[in-house]
């Protein structure tokens, strides 16, 4: 992977040349979901499912790699038709979607739950926090959410949603009126030496918490791993905070022209934004080089 940052202003000929190399030895597709292939409010395209597809003929897996949980992911699959192995909850978890299981989670210790909420709490009065586990969610009262309203398992107080909790995946917290790059800040100063703090939306004033050393990069490499493949032949597509170690560690690795200022500084080059099928538009390239 190249340290020259993305700019979107190399000469066509040098990224022709990059891509041409990387397409030689290429062997899997990580994308994000949200913002990155999937527009709010709209589903998959018709362009990236077909992109998808084309991969998978030519040998090439797709593998999503998502801040979603699997209650998440399983409609979007039946939807989009999607199969094989998902990166779920930042690397926390992954979902086969073919034997419908997680075949894989790394957990955040309870004491490290209970440390990490304490330190936050103190540093961003007003947070409010909900904790994902395989097996579904607890939340507490000031913790509001969009999405899983009548899903909970609990709602109350964290000691009460911690005293007979499941294995807990990630930590979830919102603190209204912070913006999110704000609240990751304090938490990285914070905590960022007991956990991994990350954030997947800019506008919602929430946070994402995994176990120290987890993200989304970590997983994807087991994955990829268990495949045949290394670093060097995944390219990778993203556009928020959670996604910039995947960024990083992939062979060749894109932020869609419309991704946070941080992705497009981790990424090898820019693809053309969501809305456009960006992701598609690099996929149908790849696979042309590759002679598919």
């Amino acid at each position: 992977m190249t340290t020259e940052p993305a700019t979107g202003t190399r000469p066509d000929a040098d990224r022709a040349d990059a891509e041409r190399a990387f397409a030689a030895g290429w062997g899997l597709v990580a994308t994000d979901l949200d913002g990155t292939v999937i527009p709010r409010e709209r589903p998959l395209s018709q362009r990236t499912l077909a992109a998808f597809a084309a991969c998978a003929r030519a040998g090439v897996p797709v593998v999503p790699v998502t801040g979603r949980p699997p209650r998440w992911v399983t409609p979007l699959a039946a939807e989009a038709g999607l199969a094989g192995q998902v990166v779920c909850a930042n690397g926390a978890v992954v979902y086969d979607l073919d034997a419908d299981r997680v075949v894989r989670e790394h957990v955040i210790d309870r004491e490290v739950v209970e440390e990490v909420t304490a330190r936050l709490r103190a540093a961003l009065p007003g947070t409010g926090f909900a904790l994902e586990a395989v097996v579904g969610f607890r939340r507490e009262d000031a913790y509001a959410t969009r999405f899983d309203t009548g899903l909970e398992q609990r709602v109350g107080a964290m000691g009460d949603l911690l005293a007979d909790a499941p294995p807990l995946v990630k930590v979830l917290a919102k603190c209204p009126g912070v913006p999110s790059d704000e609240m990751l800040a304090v938490a990285r100063r914070e905590v960022g030496h007991l956990v991994n703090v990350t954030h997947s939306n800019a506008v919602d004033s929430l946070i994402e918490v995994m176990a120290a050393g987890v993200s989304k990069a970590s997983t994807l490499a087991e994955v990829a791993a268990d495949r045949g493949v290394g670093a060097g032949g995944v390219v990778a597509f993203g556009d928020m905070p959670n996604d910039l170690e995947m960024l990083r560690w992939a062979g060749r690795s894109y932020a869609v022209a419309d991704a946070h200022p941080d992705a497009l500084a981790a990424a090898d080059d820019v693809a053309g934004t969501c809305e456009e099928d960006g992701v598609a538009q690099v996929l149908e390239r790849l696979l042309r080089l590759r002679g598919e």
